[in-house]
């Protein structure tokens, strides 16, 4: 019987891996999973040794107060499976964690895969280093990625992005407002300032203040953001209230892909929601802004390696989504950067959106199975 542990650090990483989990069931019915799991990893099989939560911290400087933690719950998993080895081990995202559990779990004699390539082509590219010689199998979400791995003496795999497996591209707007109870008859403006508390608190004042301003400007604008929780939506009603009390803003539970399937237009924090923007095939700008001590020492010691922050920029290698980023955002530059966005001209939209289109069909693999057999190749 195959035993494999497997380590997802956040909701998206849990989702990925249960698909993963799923599609290497269809080959090994009765294979065993252990580690890390959230919600969807244990519904489909995986005992969970701690709560995922532990794992769920962003950015260089937020880790630090969680840092014995982390540690502690490492250790304790180094030493059970040096006790008692599992065939593979499976780290997905979460490279800080992952990979340095990789390392160990490699010199042990335990074969290693890590799921999602972290971003070492992007910044802090010195990291690939201490992946040589302690993963036997990178799988990567992005073509590009592959030849990066190998240049280093790294076997890797493109298997596809999940989420261009799931995303209709160009879905039909008057549908999603249909079951969004939106009107049909508006201009829509998707709000999307992250689903952290962080992010929230970083630039949720400058949208909703940029917001205010179009809202005077263009009058039947309707203006819609989803809320992941509770929580954060009393974050976002607080923040409204300290930043924009004037501004009409219509609050969804949940639901923001359905929400940028009803759009016109988006703006969002980078991440890998501008991924899902462009698989949508919506017209963006992002902005993304880190603690200052974070972005200091990405300056300081120039630890950002590519020309564009967001993906489909990266992936097109040119400027298709408006980025901007730290002390660039602000009120008057967001409005800017949407009103152009709302001029551009109909040929300029065409090729933004030809091209967001022919990426979502370079990327659609059929990710989860298309991974699956890669391990299977390399492993069983």
């Amino acid at each position: 019987m195959k035993r494999v542990a497997i380590i997802a650090g956040e909701v998206s990483g849990d989702l990925l891996a249960a698909r993963l989990i799923l599609a290497l069931r269809e080959h090994y019915p009765d294979i065993c999973f252990e580690g890390i799991a959230g919600a969807e990893m244990q519904a489909a099989g995986c005992v969970s040794l701690f709560p995922l939560e532990k794992l769920s911290v962003m950015g260089l400087v937020e880790v630090l107060r969680h840092l014995p933690e982390l540690l502690s719950i490492r250790k304790q998993l180094l030493q059970r499976w040096q006790a008692d080895p599992p065939d593979l081990f499976i780290g997905v995202d979460a490279p800080d964690f992952n990979l340095p559990l990789a390392a160990k779990l490699h010199a042990a004699g335990i074969h290693t895969a890590h799921y999602v390539s972290p971003s070492v082509w992007a910044w802090r590219e010195k990291r690939v280093r201490k992946m040589q010689g302690t993963l036997d199998l990178m799988l990567t979400l992005f073509p590009f990625e592959v030849d990066f791995y190998r240049k280093h003496a790294i076997e890797a795999a493109f298997v596809g992005h999940p989420l261009a497996d799931e995303v209709e591209f160009n879905a039909c707007r008057v549908s999603a407002r249909q079951q969004l109870g939106l009107p049909q008859g508006r201009q829509i403006l998707a709000i999307l300032p992250g689903s952290r508390a962080g992010e929230l608190q970083r630039l949720a004042p400058d949208f909703l203040q940029a917001a205010v301003r179009l809202q005077q400007t263009y009058p039947d604008l309707l203006f819609v953001t989803p809320a992941a929780s509770g929580r954060l939506r009393q974050q976002l009603e607080t923040i409204r209230q300290q930043h924009a009390p004037t501004l009409a803003l219509t609050v969804l539970d949940g639901q923001s892909r359905l929400l940028m399937q009803a759009a016109d237009h988006i703006l969002l924090a980078s991440g890998t929601a501008v991924l899902e923007g462009m698989l949508t095939g919506r017209l963006m700008v992002a902005a993304y802004r880190v603690a200052p001590l974070t972005a200091w020492l990405i300056r300081t010691f120039h630890l950002l390696k590519v020309r564009f922050v967001t993906l489909p920029n990266n992936l097109a290698n040119e400027e298709l989504v408006t980025e901007l980023l730290q002390e660039q955002i602000t009120p008057d530059n967001l409005v800017q950067a949407i009103e152009q966005m709302f001029a551009l001209p109909e040929k300029r939209q065409q090729y933004i959106l030809q091209h967001f289109q022919q990426l979502h069909g370079q990327l659609r693999q059929n990710a989860s199975h298309s991974a699956a057999q890669a391990i299977i190749k390399r492993f069983f």
